[in-house]
């Protein structure tokens, strides 16, 4: 059988000689809907359109420091379904929290800002929806589970590779054509 160790132990969360907390740590510290549109501009013809709706679903993470080891973190969702006859609804959501972090180096902590903060806020943010999409007089809309890590480590790769060709463009002499 192995050796699994003391959990708390293994953390190693002492305290500062000064009994200051150390250890890092982070957290949301409360949610909320910071604004919320539900559009049926075609209503009630809408209710009679027979083909089905094309659905667009867009997504935006935005993050800023509102006092020392608090931020806000907004995940805004905007899902439009048109037809052949216009637009059935349009709901347009920001969905925020505020979230403490304390003794994080920069990198976990952007990490928790655009990758794990989301991931948190989706769930709330997806019934928000769904319900708005249902009261507007349509089907509920279940918006598919997102990957924020995967996004976010793709977008890292892409800054990353984006850094390293500006750098090796700097390197080489300027040419005459």
């Amino acid at each position: 059988m192995a050796e699994e160790g003391n959990v708390i132990s293994d953390l190693n969360l002492d305290s500062a000689a000064n009994g200051e907390d150390t250890g890092p740590a982070a957290g949301i510290i409360s949610q909320y809907i910071k604004d919320l549109s539900v559009e049926n501009p075609n209503a009630p013809q809408c209710f009679q359109w027979e083909d089905a709706p094309q659905l667009d679903v867009q997504f935006n993470i935005a993050a800023q420091r509102v006092d020392g080891d608090i931020h806000e973190v907004e995940l805004k969702i905007v899902a439009t379904a048109k037809a052949e006859g216009g637009t059935a609804y349009a709901v347009d959501l920001a969905y925020a929290a505020l979230v403490g972090m304390r003794n994080l180096d920069d990198n976990t902590a952007h990490s928790f800002l655009f990758a794990e903060a989301p991931r948190i806020l989706f769930p709330f943010a997806r019934r928000i929806i769904s319900e708005a999409v249902r009261d507007a007089g349509f089907a509920p809309l279940m918006l598919d589970p997102i990957d924020f890590n995967g996004l976010y480590m793709q977008q890292l790769a892409a800054q990353q590779e984006a850094e390293q060709s500006t750098e090796a463009g700097q390197g080489e002499p300027a040419g005459n054509a």
